[in-house]
């Protein structure tokens, strides 16, 4: 249960870090207030067409007697709405990494430079980074796809399906959340993505204390644009930690050129 404290705290040092360092506060905002815009178009497009969904997707219960049939649209239409939150939430953080690449790789490297010891680089093109970035986010993306139909089944299940289902889908965004926000800061040590994801799995509950809350504030319009550069602020200290404190990185660049050679 510390870790999970302790997780919390690293998003709370982010945050203070961003607002000590104004200038890089800004810097930091400008990649999600671009991404934020094109989310919102499409929740609002999702708002209005589930309904429409549920009732194409439901022809069995026309001929149901009221109540029933209300109630079961009512329930699934409510489901695919938050399915969909899911999705934007760990999409959100993808896609805004990915626009906002050299933003957060410059917000990152700052809050190294003020913390003391050696800021690592990467010695990549950008077009390398970014290429990698879109890679690894797609490999997140399809693993994240699975646990949301595994959830969307499950989430039939009366009771459970509106109870522990939501849960679930919660903590698995702040965990991939916290993957892709840490993804920053370790891929410029040379870690590619396995290695990435078998040093955050050795301090899950560290990683969900981080990642479930800045899941469920991303669900509140607007946050998520403020919070990212604190986040990447908090997620690059917290990666600096389990490096410090794990399995120590490979050479910068061998695992990222062993990669990309089977690319």
């Amino acid at each position: 249960m510390n870790d999970l404290g302790s997780g919390l705290g690293y998003l709370v040092k982010g945050q203070r870090w961003v607002l000590r360092h104004g200038r890089w506060f800004g810097f930091g905002l400008l990649p999600g207030l671009i991404t934020l815009v094109v989310y919102a178009g499409a929740l609002v497009g999702l708002g209005y067409g589930a309904d429409d969904f549920v009732a194409w997707a439901t022809p069995f219960a026309d001929g149901w007697s009221s109540p029933w049939t209300g109630l079961l649209r009512t329930a699934l239409t409510a489901l695919v709405f938050v399915l969909g939150l899911f999705l934007a939430v760990i999409t959100f953080t993808a896609v805004t990494l990915l626009v906002g690449q050299p933003f957060y790789e410059s917000l990152s490297e700052e809050v190294e430079r003020s913390e003391g010891g050696e800021v690592h680089e990467s010695g990549l093109p950008l077009w390398r980074e970014l290429w990698i970035s879109a890679r690894d986010s797609v490999r997140i993306l399809l693993r994240v796809a699975l646990f949301g139909i595994a959830l969307f089944a499950c989430g039939f299940i009366p009771v459970v399906g509106q109870t522990v289902v939501p849960a679930i889908g919660v903590c698995v965004s702040g965990y991939f959340l916290a993957e892709e926000l840490t993804g920053v800061a370790l891929q410029r040590r040379g870690l590619a993505l396995k290695k990435r994801l078998g040093l955050l799995g050795r301090r899950r509950l560290l990683v969900l204390g981080f990642g479930v809350p800045l899941a469920l504030s991303f669900l509140v319009p607007f946050v998520a644009v403020f919070l990212m550069p604190g986040a990447v602020a908090g997620a690059t200290l917290l990666a600096r930690d389990l490096v410090d404190a794990g399995a120590a990185p490979a050479p910068d660049g061998v695992a990222l050129t062993k990669e990309r050679g089977t690319a």
